[in-house]
């Protein structure tokens, strides 16, 4: 059975270094739960307190409702997956799949059907009697990973499982991970700094920074509606422009530096007139002939990706911006080629100067569930 974890108001310190600052966060039953943000926000440290390695200072951690902060690291019923696998060199796959049952003293007989179904489950069945040195380094996570769920633990914790594997093993072994997670169905906790990795397997991700959860929520709304600055420019590319919010015939209008206006609708109804960022992803750009009303700009150079081509330009402003045009959308447009630049109103994302945080309906401070 699935169990759900509530993070409530948790706090580690080192000293006068406080690394995970008041954190929440309830992680549903059976769900693939990530943790990401850039090296040193604290999300290691917050697996660490999940699964027992590191103390809790201030708040709790629930397992279905049931406090944990004392129960010792082997009495939660966790399994992890470590960064380096962690796997023992001197014993066969199948010996050390087994190691964690015969440290609960499961009997013998018993043992081999467990580790021979989750081998299958990790399709490395027929590596079984093989040795570590004679594996790849995907194999040998398929390995840490059937370890860890032979136990058929109620958490499964995972802590940058793919950083050592080249990239198109990467990408390979997070798809495996999310459908197993699916087959078996377990609680889930991931932490990476990858942003298309956390995209690709995630029920939901928390954006972590500083020791504080930035926002939680589906890949798809981080990406599309992101709570500050610093989610829209950590997940995926962002282009960030200066405007004015200014009240304007039915809603608002933002006004650029260049001088246009561009009515927008999605603003919350009680925002004010006031200095704003606009971030707008690549893929939000519509890009017009240099006569048409928008932001004046030049191609500099270009990349063509085959199924969209990767525009670097330049305002007349001087700013850096990134342009994506798939194809069927347009011509290619030589280095050089002066264009203007209007956006897709109803994507794009404001942000207030001062708060950095969003300006746009419906959305709070990101952090709630």
């Amino acid at each position: 059975m699935s169990v759900s974890i509530d993070i409530d108001h948790v706090v580690k310190r080192y000293g006068d270094n406080t690394v995970v600052k008041g954190l929440s966060a309830k992680i549903l039953p059976g769900e693939f739960f990530t943790l990401l943000g850039p090296s040193g926000c604290g999300k290691t440290t917050l697996l660490r307190m999940i699964i027992g390695f590191n103390s809790i200072e201030e708040g709790e951690i629930r397992l279905n409702g049931k406090r944990i902060n004392e129960v010792p690291t082997d009495h939660r019923n966790m399994g992890m997956v470590f960064q380096n696998y962690a796997i023992f060199p001197h014993m066969s796959v199948k010996d050390n799949v087994a190691f964690g049952l015969r440290m609960r003293k499961v009997p013998e007989k018993e043992i081999w059907p467990k580790v021979e179904k989750i081998l299958q489950v990790v399709k490395i069945d027929h590596l079984q009697n093989r040795m570590p040195t004679e594996l790849s380094g995907g194999q040998q996570q398929r390995v840490a990973l059937a370890r860890a769920i032979v136990i058929q633990p109620e958490v499964l914790l995972m802590d940058e499982p793919l950083s050592n594997l080249d990239a198109k093993l990467r990408v390979e072994m997070r798809n495996a991970i999310k459908n197993i997670q699916r087959q078996i169905h377990i609680t889930t906790v991931y932490v990476t700094h990858d942003q298309e990795e956390a995209l690709a397997v995630s029920d939901r991700i928390a954006v972590m920074n500083n020791g504080v959860i930035q926002q939680i929520g589906t890949p798809q709304h981080i990406y599309k509606r992101p709570a500050n600055v610093f989610v829209a420019g950590f997940i995926g590319l962002s282009n960030f422009l200066q405007a004015k919010l200014a009240r304007g015939e039915k809603s608002f209008d933002l006004i650029f530096q260049d001088g246009w206006r561009l009515p927008i609708h999605t603003v919350r109804k009680d925002s004010s007139e006031e200095d704003v960022i606009v971030s707008v992803r690549p893929e939000e750009f519509d890009i017009m002939p240099s006569e048409q009303p928008g932001i004046p700009a030049i191609v500099v150079s270009s990349v063509f990706l085959g199924i969209a081509t990767h525009y670097f330009m330049k305002t007349d402003k001087g700013h850096d911006l990134e342009v994506i045009q798939y194809q069927g959308e347009g011509r290619h447009l030589p280095d050089g080629t002066a264009v203007t630049l209007q956006m897709k109103a109803d994507r794009i994302n404001v942000f207030h100067a001062q708060s950095q945080e969003s300006m746009i309906e419906g959305e709070d401070d990101g952090k709630k569930e």
